[in-house]
């Protein structure tokens, strides 16, 4: 029998700061760069009551820990609820179980924010938003850690909500946060431009983009999720998360290949491959590049390891007990 630790979602929250997770989740792409294991997701289906189950894991060697998520959505609680394993690399022992509800916009954004300081221009400065709710908090605070962000376009479909999310962001941030009228209007002169949704459809007009521009594209979890069209893919220099996941359910590249506008061969390299120096990222000033974040256990497992650790110095958690397999095998 082994000590964890539980650290509930109030615990989790605040622990460490936007530039911390980010320093985290680089590293982490860097280990994957280098050959680090992680799988994409798996997602089960239920279609009454309907919900799904999803899960993927990865292992940080130089970090020392492996692990991942595991979560509901749906299953009549209209709501999800995520967990976070995490076990030593070395010895296979579990360290901690974590509540993931107060992590997550901070890892995802984390994972944005590494691929705009591996793609984005070095002086981009203009940032269009497109989405209002938290994964969109995550994504903004952590993109102010790589890039001296001046100005930020939001949009979102419901007035109410772009303006009070400009509101809110603008006293938390140095830039000048603004609420526009339209998606297209966030994209124009934008230096980079970020999409924080679950739509089905794409959100912007790839024309739109102005050569140089950065997209990450954090909504792009399923095959029907498509935040980003067929245009903006064929222009860019096209970087996943993880190469297997673009061709698995990365709505937006599946679409595009679909229609012929691009093949596989479009596949530029894996974002921890160009963190690694492995391969080559952002060439031009006039390039347009793209970094499709679905979500990996890469970033959550540097994540909970991050937030393990700082909950060690500060005395915070709770212990519980597991016990090995063979002393359940044993029937004693």
């Amino acid at each position: 029998m082994t000590d964890a630790l539980f650290l509930s979602s109030d615990e989790v929250a605040g622990l460490a700061t936007p530039d911390e997770y980010v320093d985290a989740v680089r590293e982490g792409y860097y280990q994957r760069g280098l050959g680090a294991p992680a799988k994409p997701r798996t997602t089960l289906p239920n279609a009454d009551p309907a919900g799904m189950l999803t899960s993927y894991s990865a292992i940080l060697p130089e970090t020392g820990a492996m692990g991942g998520y595991m979560y509901s959505a749906g299953f009549g609680a209209e709501d999800a609820w995520f967990m976070a394993p995490l076990f030593d690399a070395e010895s296979g022992e579990p360290l901690a179980l974590i509540d993931g509800a107060s992590m997550n916009p901070f890892k995802t954004g984390a994972a944005g924010a590494v691929g705009v300081d591996a793609l984005a221009r070095e002086d981009a400065t203009k940032l269009g938003l497109i989405g209002s709710g938290a994964q969109a908090r995550g994504q903004l605070k952590a993109v102010t850690t790589v890039r001296d962000i001046e100005t930020v376009a939001v949009y979102s479909p419901t007035k109410e909500s772009r303006e009070s999310f400009a509101g809110e962001m603008n006293e938390a941030l140095d830039a000048s946060v603004a609420a526009v009228a339209s998606s297209a209007a966030a994209v124009e002169d934008a230096d980079i431009v970020i999409t924080a949704t679950t739509a089905n459809e794409p959100v912007f007009d790839g024309d739109l983009l102005e050569d140089g521009t950065h997209v990450t594209a954090m909504g792009q979890y399923h095959p029907k999720k498509r935040e980003l069209d067929a245009t903006t893919i064929e222009r860019a220099k096209y970087v996943p998360d993880l190469r297997e996941r673009a061709t698995q359910d990365a709505g937006s590249f599946l679409a595009a290949l679909e229609s012929g506008a691009v093949t596989e061969d479009h596949i530029h390299a894996e974002l921890g491959e160009v963190v690694a120096s492995e391969a080559v990222g952002r060439e031009s000033e006039d390039e347009i590049t793209v970094f499709d974040s679905g979500g990996t256990g890469i970033e959550t497992v540097a994540s909970a390891y991050l937030l393990y650790q700082k909950a060690l110095d500060e005395g915070l958690g709770s212990t519980i007990s597991l016990s090995p397999a063979n002393e359940a095998l044993t029937g004693e």
